[in-house]
């Protein structure tokens, strides 16, 4: 991370914790919803399958930029699908740069060629080893670790979502990240249950369980991009909700936090990650400010 963009970062997070501000710094730009994958957690693909239009996505991030957004996420769907006549998502890794984006991010299933240099951090769907993440996402195990070899750039960030299905698979997750040389970090989630899918939820005991699991693998080096810190909350679904320091934009509309906040009683068992690192970090939690720090010099 450039010099200029953590004094910002540091700036930002003291008013907002000195000020008890709601202001975001953090947003997501949905592209399409249209996927090649229907994968057994998601429950946000193919609604209406619509590759949204370059100048409102364009118009989108101005948006975004103007209301004070400096981390920049394009999500789908499966952003690959993504295109506009010539312009292809590399366009808008690199007009949200040339912006003033501090930091521009990428969410992919991995089952495109991976040639995106451009963004900080391409985060990538791997759900387990291959029996368990083929049962999640259909048979794209060897066609994603091909691409991850191939890829042309060493920004790949695995992105897990833990579940019942692939909850033994963790150390497997780690261990792959720690033998790749295009991987640069492994980030986790536990399954947010949308009303068809909460046969896939953990217990609270199940969670713990695999948080003792990824602090076993910090200790053993695994280049994990979550905060140890935070897990005591994530168990125990005791962070508070929403996150008003992200938001979401979808075909023109304005979310706080992510899409799943209109679905009635799920904020309460959410299962993100950086939803209770940043809800923590900006409510002044100096142990998630310390541990956020290290972790963030370190892998963007």
């Amino acid at each position: 991370m450039k010099p200029s963009s953590f004094l910002q970062f540091a700036r930002f997070g003291l008013e907002t914790i000195v000020f008890k501000q709601k202001k975001p710094i953090l947003g997501t730009i949905i592209v399409t919803d249209k996927c090649n994958l229907s994968c057994r957690h998601c429950s946000v693909n193919n609604i209406t399958a619509v590759i949204y239009p370059y100048r409102q996505i364009r118009a989108e991030m101005e948006q975004l930029y103007a209301m004070g957004i400096r981390i920049l996420f394009f999500c789908g769907g499966e952003t690959f699908l993504w295109r506009d006549g010539n312009r292809t998502l590399r366009t808008l890794v690199t007009e949200a740069k040339q912006m003033g984006f501090l930091i521009v991010n990428v969410v992919t299933n991995g089952t495109f060629p991976i040639d995106l240099p451009e963004a900080d951090l391409i985060l990538l769907s791997l759900d387990g080893d291959r029996r368990r993440h083929n049962a999640i996402r259909g048979d794209t195990y060897d066609t994603i670790l091909h691409n991850i070899r191939n890829a042309t750039s060493d920004n790949i960030c695995f992105y897990m979502a833990i579940n019942q299905i692939n909850k033994d698979t963790i150390e497997h997750v780690c261990r792959t990240a720690m033998r790749l040389d295009n991987v640069r970090a492994v980030s986790f989630n536990f399954h947010t249950p949308y009303p068809d899918t909460k046969e896939l939820a953990l217990s609270r005991e199940e969670k713990a369980q695999c948080c003792a699991v990824i602090e076993r693998m910090m200790r053993a080096g695994a280049p994990i991009f979550n905060l140890k810190s935070a897990f005591p909350y994530l168990i125990d679904n005791r962070f508070p909700t929403p996150c008003w320091q992200c938001v979401v934009m979808e075909n023109g509309k304005l979310s706080v936090c992510g899409r799943c906040i209109d679905v009635p009683g799920l904020c309460e068992q959410c299962g993100y990650f950086f939803v209770a690192e940043y809800t923590l970090l900006f409510g002044g939690n100096p142990k998630i400010i310390a541990e956020m720090l290290r972790t963030y010099l370190r892998y963007i």
